[in-house]
């Protein structure tokens, strides 16, 4: 601040103590540096937003950068096989999207119309704080039929960028999809056997047997 002849206090230093808390010094003594060195920006001292934009870019660098990875990983992986992303927000936009197997069988004319919602939906989760998202993005069912019928496993799923991102995106994602969507009469027959109100079975049917005909 001293070269940009700016005054500091305890509160800036706070700030700024606790915005680059997530950073090694060394990034932010780069990022810094480039700041100082920017053509268009470097002349005015530097503020926090403008670390962020030289250590994790903006949401449109974040978005573009995620949807690179993922075209190539279409190609390359393929819609047979379950693909695992370093980054959980574009698991969370896949499934948005129809998921692995859709997108992976898109229509070539359809790929920039995708493009353009996959980057906007990942915009969107970036900001958030927190959301829910798939462990891992499920490739075609017929493609382990076919590992199956050989009597093999299913391959591992494929790895897509930063293998320990990768697993953490692994552990902390849920294991039956991103949102869970639970019908009326469903919900009620579980709860309705939680209290041993009916069978598993017989009763169950019976009940569910007006809710299926009228749907």
């Amino acid at each position: 601040m001293a070269y940009y002849r700016q005054d500091t206090s305890k509160f800036l230093l706070d700030v700024w103590w606790n915005a680059c808390k997530p950073f090694e010094l060394e990034h932010i003594q780069q990022a810094m540096q480039r700041h100082m060195t920017d053509a268009e920006h470097g002349q005015y001292a530097p503020k926090v937003a403008d670390m962020a934009r030289m250590l994790v870019g903006t949401a449109t660098d974040r978005a573009l950068v995620a949807w690179g990875k993922v075209h190539d990983a279409m190609s390359a992986v393929g819609a047979y096989q379950d693909v695992v992303f370093d980054d959980p927000a574009i698991h969370a936009v896949i499934e948005d999207l129809g998921g692995w197997v859709k997108l992976c069988r898109a229509d070539l004319k359809e790929v920039s119309y995708i493009q353009h919602k996959f980057c906007e939906a990942h915009r969107a989760y970036t900001r958030l704080p927190s959301f829910d998202y798939p462990r891992k993005l499920a490739g075609a069912a017929d493609g382990a039929a076919q590992y199956a019928r050989f009597g093999l496993p299913p391959p591992k799923p494929v790895v897509v960028g930063d293998i320990e991102k990768a697993r953490q995106v692994m552990r902390l994602g849920s294991s039956g999809g991103k949102t869970a969507i639970t019908t009326e009469i469903t919900a009620l027959l579980a709860a309705r056997q939680a209290r041993g109100e009916l069978l598993p079975h017989s009763n169950a049917a019976r009940l569910a047997a007006p809710a299926e005909r009228q749907g």
